[in-house]
């Protein structure tokens, strides 16, 4: 079996190899030297074999069929870029002809489902799943400006947020992500953006080496939940700032006071990985334990169907098929409804 496993290893890295010129565009190689600037050698070191292992788990026809598309999306050109606006724009409609737009459309949809979002790429708007600018519009006033910083974005799906975090003018963004298809859908929109100082790694934030204090932004949204011990995921957010660095944390919670903790049995919202939700008091609790200070809660909102729901790019169930239908107010499994918060602190 180790013969054969071996062997299977060696074809899937040939095959990689032979796609190089296709990878290529997503190259990592500047992150690498940006982390060897910033005194990360440990990480930057580590990176091309962790990447490289990543990469040997997506199954081959898969990935194939992701660089066919990504190769026939267009080049970057001079068209408009904006990364200031809701929906991450490239270029308008007025710079693709009718017939390239429909191929264009056509080449995107092969990405299903879009989670993150929205994009509006050459005219074509891609309706997400998520209204990711709203979470946006609410994170960013609270925030430490984010003009010449370092961020890290854990669990950053597709780059959505990482692109608005360029926007407002982050020197370099890292997102980690170990899902295979929000990648591709990364590398699909930085193949039309062209080079920008953002990348997604397919990899979690245990691909981090501890206490490498590198970063003055960190951002945990939409993660913690599905954490099985919230605790080290903090102590790791903790390791990836430099002191006094910024953690912004945005998760489902419940209400109530101190110590409350929601466990569910089963699951949650139709989620089977969802393993603790705190009330804002536990949470805050939890961050002093884990060394932070200066903690912050600056929005607490119910998710509506309105801000999470299916669309023609995502095509699939979505919130209201999770909440029970007699009561809103609740899941299908009889848990409170999904529920957000962000607190923003900073590392002691």
């Amino acid at each position: 079996m180790a013969f054969f496993n071996s062997l299977s290893a060696n074809i899937l890295a040939c095959y990689y190899q032979f796609r190089s010129d296709l990878l290529k565009p997503f190259d990592y190689q500047l992150l690498i030297d940006a982390l060897q600037q910033a005194n990360a050698g440990v990480w930057a070191d580590l990176l091309p074999g962790q990447i490289e292992q990543a990469m040997l788990r997506i199954n081959p026809a898969q990935l194939q069929e992701w660089l066919d598309a990504i190769e026939q999306l267009p080049a970057p050109a001079t068209a408009e870029r904006r990364l200031d606006t809701s929906a991450v724009t490239l270029g308008g409609p007025a710079d693709m002809p009718d017939e390239a737009s429909v191929q264009l459309e056509n080449l995107l949809q092969i990405f299903h489902p879009w989670r993150k979002g929205p994009f509006a790429i050459f005219g074509i708007y891609i309706d997400t799943e998520w209204r990711s600018d709203w979470k946006w519009q609410r994170v960013l006033p609270d925030i430490a400006p984010l003009a010449g910083r370092t961020v890290l974005d854990v669990g950053c799906g597709n780059g959505y947020h990482g692109w608005r975090m360029l926007g407002a003018g982050a020197k370099l963004v890292v997102g980690v992500d170990p899902l295979a298809l929000n990648v591709a859908q990364f590398w699909a929109i930085k193949k039309m953006h062209g080079e920008a100082p953002l990348y997604v790694l397919p990899l979690g934030i245990e691909a981090v080496p501890e206490n490498m204090k590198l970063f003055d932004t960190v951002f945990s949204m939409g993660v913690l939940y599905h954490r099985r011990s919230p605790i080290d995921h903090l102590f790791n957010l903790r390791g990836c700032l430099r002191p006094g660095g910024e953690l912004v944390l945005e998760t489902l919670v419940i209400d109530g006071g101190p110590g409350r903790i929601l466990v569910p049995e089963g699951r949650y919202a139709q989620m089977r990985n969802v393993w603790f939700l705190p009330s804002c008091e536990t949470l805050t609790g939890w961050l002093k334990r884990c060394g932070f200070v200066n903690i912050r809660l600056t929005n607490v909102c119910v998710t509506g169907t309105d801000e999470q729901r299916s669309t023609p790019w995502m095509r699939t169930h979505s919130l209201k098929d999770f909440l029970d239908p007699q009561n809103p107010t609740l899941t299908c499994e009889g848990h409170p409804a999904p529920k957000r918060a962000i607190f923003i602190a900073n590392a002691g």
